[in-house]
């Protein structure tokens, strides 16, 4: 799991996916029962399983999928078009191959995808490939995220862009025609249309590099793939029924629903089914520590993840978050949290400077989950120094709210409230981990 090494900016929570991280937002297609109870279970749940593109629980009526022929778009603005190679799409000719992505300015994770989408264009340009980026938002909106400085670079969001076709239609009829009609609502999510104009794929676009390659060849196997996503989409209902489970307090249920899943995939031998066997029994373990479980079979296994995550820092990060979230969920870790701390520690310093403010931040909020706001505080200086930009902004921000609590915590001493107000900036904190 990659963190983006800036903020992630969600019109509400953003969610983990194997591939980096979704946006979903509230509106037509997002209904506000389908959201989780818990934090830590719906990143739990949504890491432990191979979700193609993050979708709701309740979902409308669903009347594009794979195999569908792919509607003609009709975009209003087209900002670049591949510095001029390309023409504006209204059909999909015979023989090319499309990728429709959904992105939106407030999208950290679909401004991640960017640098993704230039290397594919490219990869295929002359192939007849053609990555058409449609955003609904309004134009003046889009045209001032293009003038200002892509992160970590010395580009404009313009320059950056201008290998493939970015554009922005404001009426939403793209967005009505393929994410509403398929039942989508998080972004980034592209639909890549084959050479006979057929849905062949939908997913984040992070992972389009291997159906891209062999839609091209033509030996990609579409019904394979509509297999696959069929049984993704049962896993991803039990997952729903998991996450009302366990943020009702009920462990036990919740886990006989995941090792019911898995005895569903008896029989699946195939690579996918063997990875989603293994993510749901990574849930298992995780609400199994949820509900309490401190048991050496419980600790022996995190702490095997944890030495397997030391070799690689964006693993450690994700790692670690996964702890921050049950921590601030009130779930007892144990040994765990100082354990996860001290492996954070350590790494920092040798770690890439874009994850450098991440693992700070993480080491905060692990602290101030434990009530040592003292400690945080010191650990969240180190974030905002590490930090530049607007994520710089972000982390003083959540370091005076540390600090707040922390002075307030000397005043009153008070165990109960000090427990309460460790919670207070995590929905902000969650959001500068998962990016800013």
């Amino acid at each position: 799991m990659v963190a983006p090494p800036f903020a992630v900016i969600c019109d509400s929570e953003p969610i983990v996916h194997r591939s980096g991280y979704v946006c979903t937002r509230p509106g037509p297609f997002l209904p506000s029962e389908s959201l989780p109870m818990k934090r830590h279970l719906l990143v739990a749940a949504m890491s432990a399983v191979t979700l193609f593109a993050i979708g709701s629980s309740v979902r409308a009526e669903e009347t594009l999928g794979i195999g569908s022929p792919a509607p003609a778009i009709d975009i209003e603005h087209y900002l670049s078009t591949g510095n001029g190679f390309f023409e504006p799409v209204t059909e999909f000719e015979d023989g090319k191959v499309y990728m429709i992505e959904f992105w939106a300015t407030w999208c950290g994770p679909c401004i991640a995808s960017m640098p993704h989408l230039v290397e594919l264009q490219n990869q295929y340009r002359g192939e007849g490939f053609q990555v058409i980026s449609v955003s609904d938002e309004d134009l003046d909106t889009v045209k001032q995220l293009m003038e200002q400085t892509y992160p970590e670079t010395e580009k404009t969001f313009a320059e950056v862009t201008s290998a493939y076709t970015l554009t922005v239609d404001p009426d939403g009829s793209v967005t009505e025609d393929y994410m509403q009609a398929a039942g989508r609502n998080g972004i980034p999510a592209a639909f890549l249309v084959g050479k006979t104009g057929l849905v062949e794929w939908i997913g984040h676009p992070m992972e389009a590099d291997e159906p891209v390659a062999k839609v091209l060849k033509g030996t990609w196997d579409r019904e394979a793939f509509k297999e696959q996503l069929r049984r993704q989409e049962q896993i991803q209902m039990a997952m729903s029924k998991v996450n009302r489970l366990a943020g009702a307090g009920e462990f036990e249920d919740a886990i006989k629903v995941v090792d019911m899943t898995i005895s569903e995939l008896e029989g699946a031998d195939d690579e996918s089914a063997e990875g989603l066997r293994q993510r749901l029994e990574n849930l298992k373990y995780n609400l199994r520590l949820d509900s309490g479980d401190q048991s050496k079979e419980v600790l022996d296994y995190f702490r095997g993840q944890l030495e397997e995550a030391k070799s690689d820092d964006r693993e450690l990060v994700q790692f670690a978050f996964g702890m921050m979230s049950s921590l601030q969920q009130g779930s007892d870790i144990g040994p765990l949290a100082d354990e996860t701390i001290e492996a954070v520690q350590q790494r920092v310093e040798q770690a890439n400077e874009e994850l450098k403010p991440l693992m700070h931040v993480l080491v905060a909020q692990l602290y101030a989950a434990m009530s040592e706001l003292d400690q945080a505080v010191e650990a969240q200086k180190r974030a905002v120094e590490a930090s530049t930009g607007p994520q710089q902004e972000r982390m003083q921000q959540l370091l005076e709210e540390l600090q707040s609590m922390a002075d307030g915590a000397q005043e009153e001493p008070d165990t109960e409230a000090d427990t309460e107000t460790a919670d207070a900036p995590a929905a902000e904190a969650e959001q500068t981990v998962d990016g800013s």
